[in-house]
């Protein structure tokens, strides 16, 4: 239904941790109009530039909390509201270059009253520059 205003545009930057360039992140929005558990947001799958990140090496931070994707599920105290922006960390080491980048995301959601998952699929060209985070 948002699909579109899943990817937050102007977002993408790479995450350096102790000087070293560990990956990259970019904020997201739920593509649904109205909030959800964490326990309810099945899957993000981010692909870069037509490959996709690894479920293991992604993570959700949200109210300050970082979630990876395999602890979500377990996830009962915290909620992502609708027109909320969320984080996504992909380790890649190096991160990536300066330029343009095709980034797609892609949620899987437990809706409660949909029979089979909802979510939704956004895909932009972004654009990296500048000094790790």
């Amino acid at each position: 239904m948002f699909d579109k205003y899943i990817i937050v545009e102007d977002t993408l930057r790479n995450v350096a941790v102790g000087g070293e360039v560990t990956g990259f992140q970019l904020g997201v929005r739920l593509p649904y109009y109205r909030g959800l558990g964490l326990s309810m947001v099945e899957d993000i799958e981010v692909t870069l530039d037509g490959v996709t990140a690894p479920a293991e090496s992604v993570s959700l931070t949200l109210h300050g909390n970082r979630y990876r994707l395999t602890d979500l599920p377990g996830i009962f105290d915290d909620r992502w509201e609708m027109g909320e922006v969320a984080t996504v960390f992909v380790s890649k080491a190096g991160g990536l270059s300066n330029g343009e980048h095709t980034v797609a995301v892609r949620e899987r959601l437990r809706i409660s009253y949909m029979p089979v998952p909802g979510g939704g699929a956004d895909q932009k060209t972004l654009s990296l520059q500048g000094t790790p985070l």
